[in-house]
């Protein structure tokens, strides 16, 4: 593929073209390059591993503040709508560290580790509701019910309304997705979920104020920041993270990880046989689907990277999904292997805005790989699997599967 011909904004290649060997052309001619198509805003395209990492660990040069998706270069929004400089992923140090210190507690290793029993009784009930039929969409049964329900309990949302979630999330991400858009822009679309998901939250806001709870949500609200309490639109843009960054990429990981095992029969029957690998081999579920495609940065300052300059004000995006098949930081990129390590994989990002979440990712990916294998033999594709029409988030909307179902094993006490 030729520099000329590499169009990354284009979202339908996404869809039926390989935008891996587009990022191999980049790596190797151009991987600090200045991609820019007629009727669209230019951005520094970083595709190299190392590159991409020195940007993330630069956020004093760099800056979240002002979008992180490419997407957003095109929004005619003020920045209190759109949650710049709002939103924890969308803000600079130190307000990013003070925000994030909100909710660390409940999210390191330790803490996240006592939730396993209730992530594994709502994997086991997931899993309870499609056995019997030996066929199931892995994505929309399986995949997404997991992330889903967690969040909402670690957000206390009644069950009934965990459903409207799940639709606000796949709006929210989905709005350049026809299956989404219902007949609206990708602007009306995105606006859409932003209003339902605010009107919801603002009535559960009013009432936690008036008592405190152990749950996301409380977190917010009776947290300080800098000696001040979040206002309610930082309250309120933070709820919306949750919703949809607690379901992305876990869900997209479990299917695009599966995907890939039945596409590579030799590795599934390789974890079938070893379980005790599933750790290590969610790790390269997580570098080969690349479940965030990119982040955007944008320079606060001139700087020089890689003996290209980029100017102040320049959106700078770091393709994540290239990074981690660059062949200079990972042996053989382009070999499917559940036994890789080590696998610093760039799947959550790095630096100051590494994943909030991901230890919590970890234990979801961990706990359905272990019941689909432990529940579900013989497994294959059923019908084409479609993919998410965006080249921000490697999504997978439905996966058909059918699969021969096994009688639950008894668990050692």
């Amino acid at each position: 593929m030729k520099l000329s011909e590499i169009d990354l904004t284009d979202l339908d290649f996404f869809l039926s073209g390989d935008p891996h060997e587009a990022w191999r052309t980049l790596r190797r001619e151009a991987p600090v390059y200045w991609h820019e198509k007629r009727g669209r805003r230019g951005f520094w395209a970083i595709t190299r591993y190392a590159d991409v990492l020195a940007v993330y660990h630069n956020p004093t040069v760099y800056s979240s503040e002002r979008g992180i998706a490419l997407n957003m270069l095109s929004m005619p929004m003020a920045e209190s709508a759109g949650g710049m400089g709002q939103m924890m992923i969308m803000s600079d140090p130190p307000r990013h560290g003070q925000m994030r210190s909100l909710i660390n507690r409940r999210l390191t290793p330790r803490a996240v580790d006592n939730y396993e029993p209730n992530i594994r009784r709502i994997a086991v009930d997931i899993i309870d509701g499609v056995i019997a039929r030996g066929e199931c969409d892995f994505v929309v049964d399986v995949a997404a019910k997991l992330p889903t329900a967690v969040i909402c309990e670690m957000m206390n949302i009644p069950r009934e309304h965990w459903e409207m979630m799940f639709n606000l999330g796949n709006m929210s991400i989905g709005t350049d997705d026809p299956e989404y858009q219902q007949g609206r822009s990708a602007q009306e679309t995105g606006m859409a979920a932003q209003a339902e998901v605010f009107s919801y939250f603002s009535k559960i806001i009013a009432e936690r104020r008036q008592q405190q709870g152990g749950d996301l949500i409380s977190a917010l609200i009776h947290g300080e920041v800098g000696g001040a309490p979040l206002t309610d639109l930082e309250i309120l843009f933070n709820c919306f993270l949750f919703i949809v960054g607690g379901q992305e990429t876990t869900r997209n990981a479990t299917s695009g990880g599966l995907l890939a095992l039945i596409q590579h029969p030799a590795q599934f029957t390789k974890l079938k046989a070893d379980p005790d690998a599933t750790p290590t081999a969610i790790e390269e579920f997580l570098r080969w689907t690349s479940p965030v495609t990119h982040v955007m940065r944008t320079a606060k300052q001139e700087v020089v990277l890689e003996g290209r300059t980029i100017k102040a004000g320049d959106p700078v995006v770091l393709w994540n999904a290239s990074a981690n098949r660059d062949d200079a930081a990972f042996s053989n990129p382009d070999v499917f292997d559940i036994s890789r390590v080590p696998n610093d994989h760039l799947a959550f990002g790095h630096g100051e805005h590494f994943c909030v979440g991901a230890n919590l990712a970890r234990l979801e990916l961990r706990v359905m790989i272990d019941e689909v294998i432990r529940r579900m033999r013989d497994i294959e594709l059923a019908g084409p699997v479609e993919r998410l029409r965006s080249n921000f988030v490697a999504g997978i909307k439905h996966m058909p599967i059918r699969f021969r179902p096994a009688q639950p094993l008894a668990r050692a006490a």
